[in-house]
């Protein structure tokens, strides 16, 4: 009986342990399974789709866009000869190569073995075909090769370009999107049906065109695809009426990502809920002051004129305190000139002194010198153009600024094409002017020949010449960075500001942001939400 007993209590403990088995394994089965459940929904997470917008939407052919939003989304479906970096810097795209000949000639090698999205092969010809097309149609690529007198195919992958003049960083004009000959052949390129889904060799193509969005998947045949990964498996372009239904669609949450130069931006989309980076924009106002001038030939002139505007205060009334001031035109970021010289140099006093020192004398509110036996006065144009409404309130202020500290200035507010004209003959004392800034760092227009200040020097003539033929770049800074001195010190231009660039996402959205105002959407292949 005890033995019985004995071998019952072992059955039951032995039934014990199998059943505790039994329930160990299925919750480590549900535990695993749990765990494999939430990585895939983390690689769904990382993968989810992104969605962006485009206002006005004309046509999704870059070539034929007017649009600043098509010409940004077009970046990540059609690739150009020449990439610019986020430091705004020139980089290999569909060219892997370039080399200036001569002034007048350059070489191009291109990448090999890319394909269309079709999966047909890029050659020469397709860079011929979209230069030839350029030269033909108005687009707003046509200026970069407006000095584009001819094109030699030497093989399928190397291309001679022939220009009708030496152009300074001439690679910088090679930023156009490359189309395809063979999917546009025998077609009229500004008037076909094929213009509604053209095809790329971008990381992304089309897949779907519809009235009111279109679908973007990753291209399978892009070439990079062997170094990188594309995150995001689907992006969705929604289309708008109006930049003001785009501003609403971000702030409702249908849209991810907006760049815009709108310095009222937050007044549309509001100030929270999203990320947003702000960095310079394009446009550059400054000061060109006619060196051939008798009084601005003095450069003591010119600097008591610099030290006597307040540029925040101009900012500030003007424009909100939405814009930067500035010393340099390629002070915006650009991997050729880091400097970041954030200082002001408005000084009252010290523009006073400079005066004084250089035999001025202040009386009845003006600043004037008995010289070459008459009274001299400091008074002075400044032309603007009166079609830019806000420029005129800038040249407004700055002709009270001025005339507070006793230099006198005598507005001339100039039709446009009067403007022109003041522009081409330098017949002014000085003119407020607008650029808009390129990724090209030319600084032609500052000290080229027939300059906007009519300034120069044997020094300025071989640092430009040495920045044309030399590809060391420690080099190219070290001259940048002295032409910087130049323009600062010298003062043959006073820079007033520079345009507000803002960037805004979705608080989702991860990875490395590093649009500029070049592309929103480098590095996108390292994006997720």
């Amino acid at each position: 009986m005890k033995i019985n007993w004995v071998k019952y209590v072992f059955i039951v403990f032995a039934i014990a342990i199998l059943i505790f088995a039994i329930v160990k394994i299925r919750k480590d089965e549900k535990e695993e399974k749990q765990i494999q459940i939430s990585k895939e929904e983390t690689v769904q997470e990382k993968n989810t789709n992104l969605s962006l917008g485009i206002a006005e939407f004309d046509t999704i052919n870059p070539i034929l866009s007017n649009n600043k939003n098509v010409q940004d989304i077009t970046k990540i479906i059609y690739e150009p000869l020449v990439n610019i970096t986020k430091d705004y810097k020139a980089e290999k795209g569909l060219a892997v190569e370039w080399a200036k000949q001569d002034s007048n000639n350059y070489l191009i090698k291109l990448r090999e073995n890319v394909k269309w999205s079709d999966g047909s092969k890029f050659t020469a010809y397709d860079v011929k075909y979209t230069i030839d097309r350029l030269k033909e149609i108005q687009s707003i690529y046509s200026y970069n090769v407006q000095y584009v007198t001819g094109l030699e195919i030497v093989d399928d992958y190397t291309v001679k370009i022939v220009l009708e003049k030496e152009i300074p960083f001439f690679e910088y004009y090679l930023t156009f999107p490359i189309m395809s000959s063979d999917y546009f052949e025998n077609e009229n390129f500004e008037d076909t049906a094929k213009n509604a889904k053209p095809i790329g060799t971008g990381m992304y193509e089309i897949q779907e065109v519809e009235s009111n969005y279109i679908t973007l998947i990753p291209n399978k045949n892009w070439w990079n695809l062997g170094e990188k990964t594309l995150t995001l498996d689907k992006i969705t372009i929604n289309l708008y009426e109006s930049v003001g239904e785009l501003y609403n669609g971000f702030k409702m949450g249908n849209i991810d990502l907006i760049s815009t130069s709108n310095t009222n931006i937050q007044n549309y989309i509001g100030t929270i809920g999203y990320n947003q980076k702000e960095i310079k924009g394009r446009e550059h106002c400054f000061i060109a002051f006619n060196t051939e001038n008798y009084l601005l030939s003095n450069i003591d002139i010119r600097k008591a004129i610099a030290h006597s505007i307040d540029r925040n205060n101009i900012i500030s009334s003007i424009y909100g305190g939405n814009y930067y001031t500035t010393k340099f035109p390629l002070d915006f970021g650009t991997w050729i000139y880091q400097e970041q010289d954030s200082g002001d140099i408005y000084n009252l006093d010290e523009a006073k002194q400079i005066l004084v020192d250089g035999g001025w004398d202040y009386r009845y509110r003006y600043w004037q010198k008995y010289e070459n036996y008459r009274t001299q006065r400091i008074s002075l144009n400044l032309v603007v153009k009166a079609s830019d409404e806000n420029k005129v309130r800038v040249a407004e202020n700055v002709k009270e600024q001025l005339e507070n500290q006793g230099i006198r200035i005598n507005l001339i507010k100039a039709s446009d094409n009067q403007y022109e004209n003041y522009l081409t003959y330098k017949n002014y004392d000085m003119i407020l002017c607008t650029t808009y800034l390129s990724a090209n760092p030319t600084l032609e227009r500052y000290f080229g020949d027939d300059n906007l200040a009519k300034f120069g020097s044997e020094e300025i003539t071989n640092l430009m010449n040495e920045v044309k033929n030399t590809t060391d770049e420690n080099k190219i800074k070290e001259d940048y960075k002295r032409l910087a001195q130049i323009y600062i010190e010298d003062m043959p231009y006073f820079s007033l500001f520079t345009s507000k660039y803002t960037i805004a996402y979705n608080s989702a959205l991860a990875g490395e942001i590093n649009s500029n105002w070049y592309n929103l959407f480098y590095n996108i292949e390292s994006w997720y939400k």
